[in-house]
């Protein structure tokens, strides 16, 4: 596979649902990733990226905006929230807003700086203990939370469990959005991510079936 494949995919997914032509994004998860495959989806002419940590971003993406106009980050893994400042000058888009403590952080911050990355909210769809997230019964009142704090919540973002039907997460943060007016879906990974089309995905992360088995740090 490769980045064209996948670009491919996105295409054949949106016109097989009946949505328009270039009505998802692609993230390219490039976390863990070594910087020269990195440069090379980037001379394809891709722009979207995914990491998971700030630190290892912050290592990577300064050097690249030398070389590269245009460059559109998304933080996708947990937010510290003693890490949200740095990630204020990294990220255009937070898609792991899962708690008051990181709201309230980020919001003190987007006052000082007067500017604030696009926020996802993150729904542990599946109540798993071990996954970060709010709960489907407390969306709600979160996002309501976060509107009055003049957070700029774009949409939300889930991961599914492993070992169920990603369909069925899917469909349950597509309603939560709609009954919150909120029009950005972050969900589909390379496993699923044409059945995340198929009910309503915006944002898709793929990353090994772009740049390859990931290289441990």
């Amino acid at each position: 596979m490769g980045l064209q494949d996948i670009q491919d995919r996105i295409a054949k997914a949106c016109t097989d649902a009946g949505r328009a032509a270039g009505s998802v994004q692609l993230i390219a998860v490039s976390k863990v990733q070594p910087n020269d495959r990195v440069r090379t989806v980037l001379e394809q002419g891709h722009r979207c990226f995914g990491e998971n940590r700030v630190q290892e971003a912050m290592g990577k993406w300064p050097d690249f905006r030398e070389d590269f106009d245009g460059i559109d980050l998304h933080l996708i893994g947990p937010l510290q929230s003693n890490k949200a400042r740095a990630a204020f000058g990294l990220f255009q888009s937070i898609h792991s807003l899962d708690r008051p403590k990181l709201a309230t952080a980020l919001a003190r911050i987007a006052q000082e700086e007067g500017h604030c990355p696009e926020l996802f909210i993150q729904v542990n769809t599946g109540e798993e203990d071990q996954k970060a997230g709010v709960l489907p019964a407390q969306a709600d009142g979160f996002v309501a939370e976060c509107r009055a704090m003049d957070l700029p919540v774009r949409g939300l973002m889930c991961i599914p469990p492993v070992d169920e039907e990603p369909a069925l997460h899917f469909a349950l943060l597509a309603k939560i959005a709609e009954r919150n007016g909120l029009a950005g879906l972050s969900m589909g990974m390379s496993s699923d991510f044409e059945r995340a089309v198929a009910l309503g995905a915006t944002h898709i992360r793929v990353g090994s079936a772009i740049f390859g088995d990931r290289v441990p740090a």
